[in-house]
């Protein structure tokens, strides 16, 4: 079941559409914004799913830079319920993982999206499944940014991420830090380390969130705007 519930118009340029997204497993519901003309997509990997401040400040960041963003619950509420008393579930790679490929297929066959090159950005254990999703979806991911992410549990699919992954630690993340710099050797020689200056694991310092979305539009721009430059001049 793939299919979008309901559009709104919410401003002259923006379209935002929420949406249901079908698994083998579930169904998952997400929230999909389209600025006038956007030059990619980027899909969000987060256990917190649209619920997430953060993220969906970050999504915003992107909007305003001309990037289409698709919100989506990695979790189904009876499972959020769950994992909030057992915290299994946000670990569960694979089934993120596979979940997240689901959400880029979908995207890929909606008359909307289907032009857009794809970017993943994800956060926490969202940015593992972000990576495994781009190792096994090669052809279609484009570009990756992890914030605050736990890279090594993704470890052994790093070496077949082909997409440009940015890492954006917090320099006071020292935990982090160390095991996105492990990571980072796995990665490709276009990946890189980005470190936000005294900021911790959630960016909560002044500026700190700001930075980290500025940085990852600025990379998303860079490798889907290019990609979708490199697609229209072979039509």
């Amino acid at each position: 079941m793939m299919k979008v519930l309901r559009g709104e118009d919410m401003t002259q340029q923006t379209q935002s559409l929420r949406c249901m997204i079908g698994t083998e497993d579930a169904v998952l519901h997400g929230d999909l914004t389209l600025p006038e003309s956007p030059c990619g997509l980027v899909i969000f990997a987060h256990g917190g799913g649209r619920k997430s401040p953060r993220n969906r400040y970050v999504a915003e960041v992107l909007n305003e830079h001309g990037l289409a963003t698709l919100l989506a619950d990695l979790l189904t509420a009876e499972e959020e319920a769950e994992d909030a008393v057992t915290r299994r579930l946000r670990f569960d790679i694979p089934l993120l993982a596979g979940r997240l490929e689901t959400m880029v297929a979908w995207a890929r066959g909606q008359a909307n999206t289907a032009p857009l090159p794809v970017g993943l950005f994800g956060a926490g254990t969202g940015a593992a499944a972000a990576l495994v999703a781009a190792a096994r979806q090669a052809d279609a991911v484009r570009a990756v940014v992890s914030r605050g992410g736990r890279p090594d549990l993704a470890m052994e699919f790093l070496p077949l991420v082909k997409a440009p992954a940015l890492l954006i630690v917090g320099e006071r993340d020292t935990e982090a830090l160390a095991l996105n710099r492990r990571a980072l050797e796995k990665l490709g020689d276009a990946s890189r380390l980005d470190i936000v200056p005294r900021a911790t694991h959630l960016f909560e310092e002044p500026g700190a969130l700001e930075n980290a979305a500025k940085i990852s539009a600025m990379w998303f721009l860079t490798q889907l705007a290019d990609e979708r430059q490199e697609n229209a001049a072979t039509l």
